[in-house]
This record gives structure tokens, C-alpha cells and sequence, in this order.
């Protein structure tokens, strides 16, 4: 099939990060299908979309998200949106050469020592990290492809306390807009974020008057509190 190179797939076109994707003036020409144009549960209308639109690249951000407590309440809704989901798109991409770009999270890194690069061990805390981990074992067994760990945030920023003890790479969803069609042709796993410092210390650049809070105290053992990430590789890239 021949695959048209300024046309790219999003899937997940309702979401946050889609929403500030849409105002990026680029010269690609991008198609947000609805789920009724293209479901991730259902293989065949991800083909015929597919088919029909003919793109060199298919940006996945539809699964389930937040709040992580809904991975452990609704386990079923999980596995399918952010595993079987994500192993239909790799299989439909798989069969047409359409390169795939796969937003995972940092959240798969075990979130102890922090500074994790690229190449060093992943062991997820929670289901939604194990969920997303899923969904990168079935991006990986294809060769083109690139997955993208990351640590995105709305902007405001929404709550009016920010954790002091969790340690991350929180970059707004606007400026991963910017800068994703700069690695849109790499391969393999990139850590996608921003610079490495406490939720607290992030946000009080924006809001002078966000109140501290303690994320070991308010989330327990289930969430990493140091999943931040090197991203020495990301700055080669894009030249930061």
C-alpha cells in the first residue's frame, strides 16, 4: 500500500495532550479519528481506516489514563484499552508499514534511585504502569517504531497542592506538541520529558502559591516516587 508521508493517524484525538497537538501548525496533514472511524478493540476498523486514509505515521495516545486508581478498580477496561488496544494498532501499523509512535510513561521505571535511562531495567508499581508496560511489549516486537516515555501535565497546572518528595520529568503537553515531530522519525525508546525536579518545584514557577504535600504520605508503596528519567538522549535530539 503506498503510504502517503505528510499524512499522520492520532488516535486518542479527545484527549489532553491531542488537544493542544491540534494547534500545532505543521505541514503534515493530521487526521484525529473518532471512535466510530476507528476503534482500537476492533481490528477491521482499524484496517479500513487505515486503508483509507493511507499514513506514514500513527501517533497512539487512546487508552485509559487517570486516575491510576481506575486501573486496579476496572482491571478488564485496562488490559483491553492499553494492552489488546495497543497490540491491534502495532499489528495494523505492522501490516502496512506505517510507522508507529507510542506514548508509554515513565511510571514503568521501577521509581527508586531515579536518573533512569533508556536501556536500564522497567518494573512497573501499579496497574497502570503494568498496563502501559503491556503496551509496549507488543510496540517492541516491531521494528519501526518509537515508544515515548513520559511525564505530562495539563497547563494550569489543576490542584492546589503539589508533592514536595515526588521526584519526575513533568513537562506541559503544549511543549511535547512542539517538539514530537523532531523525533517523529527515530527508533526504539526515548525518555520524553523535561527537566528533573519535584512536582512542588515545577509548578511554583507557574503558581507562587501552591501549597507542598507529601506523596509518600498520600500515596504509599504503589507509586514510584522517583521515576525520573535521564534525558540525555531526547536533549542529542532535538538540540536543547
Amino acid at each position: 500500500m503506498l503510504l502517503y508521508k505528510n499524512k499522520i493517524v492520532v488516535t486518542g484525538g479527545t484527549g489532553r495532550f491531542a488537544k493542544e497537538f491540534k494547534k500545532i501548525k505543521f505541514k503534515h496533514k493530521v487526521f484525529f479519528p473518532k471512535k466510530n472511524e476507528l476503534n482500537i478493540l476492533k481490528y477491521k476498523s482499524i484496517i479500513k481506516y487505515l486503508k483509507l486514509k493511507k499514513p506514514k505515521y500513527l501517533i497512539h495516545l487512546a487508552g485509559l489514563s487517570r486516575p491510576m486508581d481506575m486501573h486496579k478498580k476496572f482491571l478488564n477496561k485496562s488490559i483491553d484499552l492499553n494492552i489488546i488496544g495497543t497490540a491491534n494498532i502495532t499489528k495494523a501499523c505492522s501490516n502496512f508499514g506505517i510507522k508507529l509512535i507510542y506514548f508509554s510513561t515513565s511510571y514503568v521505571y521501577p521509581g527508586t534511585t531515579g536518573n533512569y535511562k533508556e536501556t536500564d531495567p522497567v518494573l512497573p508499581k501499579n496497574n497502570y504502569s503494568w498496563s502501559k508496560l503491556g503496551g509496549e511489549s507488543s510496540v517492541q516486537m516491531y521494528d519501526n517504531s518509537l515508544i515515548l516515555r513520559t511525564c505530562m501535565t495539563e497547563e494550569p497546572f489543576v490542584h492546589s497542592h503539589a508533592f514536595s518528595d515526588f521526584i519526575t520529568n513533568f513537562i506541559f503537553h503544549k511543549d511535547i506538541a512542539k517538539i514530537l515531530l523532531k523525533v517523529i522519525n527515530k527508533k526504539g525508546v526515548i525518555n520524553f520529558g523535561g527537566k528533573t525536579q519535584s512536582v512542588y518545584n515545577f509548578v511554583k514557577k507557574y503558581n507562587p502559591k501552591i501549597k507542598k504535600i507529601s506523596a509518600k504520605k498520600t500515596l504509599g508503596k504503589s507509586y514510584p516516587l522517583n521515576p525520573s528519567m535521564n534525558i540525555s538522549k531526547l536533549k542529542k535530539i532535538i538540540e536543547w
